[in-house]
C-alpha cells in the first residue's frame, strides 16, 4: 500500500465490502444512482442481439441457425449505450461466472437479465467498475438469505455505493481502462503462448509416433488413413490387438470389488483428472459396496479416456477404483507399454482417425468397437522405451513453459481484481 498514493482524510462508509473511503465521497444506495430498464422489444424494432460473456457485452447473430428464432425476441430488452446489466440467475450452482457488464452500443439482451440505467449518464462507467468490484468480491451470492437461485432488481436496488464528483469519477475510469487494457493485453499474450506452447507438443507427440526419433530410417506404405508412410520396421494393428477396451459401468463379477477400506473403493470421476497431467493418483469421492451395480473396477496401469467424441486427454491409473459409463477403459495392455500407450493415444493422428468413424454420423459417443479399431503404430519395446523418454522429456520441459504462463494468468488477474477494488472504493488514489 505504501507504493502509491493514498487519501489524506479518509471515513468509515459503513458498508462492510467497502471499509473506509476518502471522506468527501458520497454514501449512496443504488436505486438513487439508476433505474431498471423495462424497453421490450415489440414488434422485433431491434434486431442487434447482444449477450454478457466472461463479464463483457458482445454482438451474436440474430438469424444464426444455432440460435433462437427471429420471433423469441419480441420480449427481449433493448438496451443503450452505457447500461450495465446484471446476470443474477444461477447463483446457486454458478460461483465462478462474472456478472457484470456495461453496454457500449444499442441492442438487445434476454429480459432475464436485469439491466440498471444510470440516472446521469456520467456515471456510467464508473458505477460499472463499482458494481464489477463487488461482483469480484462474490457480492450477489452473499445477499438475501438461504441458498438463492436468483436476485431480482428490488433486491439489488437496495445496494449501498459509494461515489466521488463526476471529474474524480472520469480520472478514476481513464486511469483503470489504460491500466486494465495494459493488463489484459499481457494476459492475451500469454494466452497465445499457451496456445503455441500446447500445438508445439501436440506436434513433437506426432512426429514421435510417426516417424521415430534419431537417425532418420527406411518407410513402408501405411494403411492409416492421414499418414502416407512410417518406419518399415514398426507393426500396424489396431488397439484391439495390443489391450482389451471395455466401457465403463459394465462391471466384472463382484468379488474383485472386496475391499478393506470402510469407506468403499475410489470413485474415479472426470473431475479427479487435471489436464495436461498423465496420472490420476487420487480421487475426490470413494463408493460403498451398496453402488456398484453400474460401475466397473479398475485396477493401477489401466488407461481412461472420456467415452465421447471430442476425445479428451487418456489417463494412467495410479490407483484402483470404479468408474462409470462415462469412461472408457484400456486393460490387459500387451505388445506395448502403457506409456507409449498414453502418447500413442494423445497424439493427433489417434484422434484423427476417432473423428473420422464418426464424421457425419448423428452418434456422438465413441463405442468401444470404434475404439479398438483404430490403428497404432507399434516400435519395438526397446523403441517404444527411447520414445516414452524422450518425449517425457520434452513434454515436461513444454508443460513447465504452460504452467509458468498459466501462473503469470493467474497473478496478473489477482492484481487486475485488487486494483479495481483499491481504486474505485478510494484505497488508491490516482488524481
Amino acid at each position: 500500500m505504501s507504493n502509491f498514493a493514498t487519501y489524506e482524510n479518509m471515513k468509515d462508509s459503513g458498508i462492510e465490502w467497502i471499509g473506509s473511503v476518502p471522506s468527501h465521497w458520497r454514501v449512496h444506495t443504488l436505486y438513487q444512482l439508476a433505474t431498471q430498464v423495462k424497453d421490450k422489444n415489440s414488434e422485433l424494432q431491434e434486431k442487434n442481439l447482444l449477450s454478457l460473456s466472461y463479464g463483457k457485452i458482445k454482438r451474436k447473430d440474430i438469424d444464426s441457425p444455432d440460435g433462437l428464432l427471429p420471433a423469441s425476441f419480441d420480449g427481449y430488452n433493448i438496451i443503450e449505450n452505457g447500461d450495465i446489466v446484471l446476470r443474477l440467475t444461477d447463483l446457486q450452482n454458478d460461483h465462478t461466472s462474472l456478472r457484470v457488464g456495461l453496454a457500449t452500443e444499442r441492442g438487445i439482451i434476454t429480459s432475464a437479465y436485469t439491466t440498471l440505467r444510470p440516472v446521469d449518464t456520467r456515471t456510467s462507467k464508473y458505477l460499472y467498475y463499482l458494481i464489477h468490484a463487488f461482483d469480484l468480491k462474490k457480492g450477489f451470492y452473499g445477499m438475501g438469505s438461504g441458498v438463492r437461485q436468483g436476485l431480482n432488481y428490488s433486491e439489488v436496488k437496495e445496494l449501498r455505493v459509494v461515489i466521488p464528483e463526476c471529474d474524480e469519477q472520469e480520472a478514476i475510469t481513464k486511469f483503470l481502462d489504460k491500466e486494465c487494457a495494459r493488463i489484459d493485453a499481457i494476459i492475451d499474450e500469454a494466452k497465445s503462448s499457451i496456445d503455441e506452447y500446447k500445438r508445439w507438443k501436440a506436434s513433437v507427440i506426432y512426429e514421435a509416433v510417426t516417424k521415430g526419433i534419431g537417425v532418420a530410417t527406411e518407410t513402408k506404405k501405411c494403411k492409416i488413413p492421414s499418414i502416407d508412410r512410417c518406419p518399415s520396421s514398426w507393426e500396424i494393428l489396431r488397439i484391439k490387438d495390443v489391450s482389451t477396451v471395455v466401457r465403463g459401468g459394465s462391471p466384472r463379477p463382484i468379488e474383485e470389488y472386496l475391499t478393506d477400506d470402510p469407506d468403499g473403493l475410489n470413485w474415479i470421476k472426470i473431475g479427479d483428472t487435471q489436464k495436461g497431467k498423465k496420472y490420476i493418483k487420487t480421487v475426490s469421492q470413494k463408493i460403498k459396496r451398496s453402488g456398484l451395480s453400474k460401475t466397473r473396477m479398475v485396477h493401477r496401469g489401466d488407461l481412461l479416456l472420456t467415452n465421447s467424441m471430442s476425445f479428451g486427454e487418456p489417463y494412467i491409473l495410479d490407483i484402483d477404483g470404479c468408474i462409470h459409463d462415462g469412461w472408457v477403459c484400456i486393460t490387459d495392455i500387451h505388445k506395448v507399454t502403457k506409456e507409449y500407450l498414453y502418447y500413442f493415444l494423445c497424439s493427433e493422428l489417434c484422434k484423427a482417425q476417432f473423428t473420422l468413424q464418426v464424421a457425419g454420423g448423428v452418434v456422438q459417443n465413441l463405442n468401444i468397437d470404434k475404439i479398438g479399431s483404430s490403428y497404432i503404430l507399434v516400435p519395438t519395446i526397446d523403441e517404444q522405451n527411447k520414445l516414452v523418454d524422450y518425449l517425457e522429456e520434452m513434454c515436461s520441459n513444454i508443460e513447465g513453459l504452460i504452467d509458468e504462463k498459466t501462473e503469470l494468468i493467474m497473478e496478473l488477474e489477482s492484481f487486475k481484481r485488487s486494483l479495481i477494488y483499491e481504486v474505485v472504493t478510494g484505497k488508491r488514489k490516482v488524481v
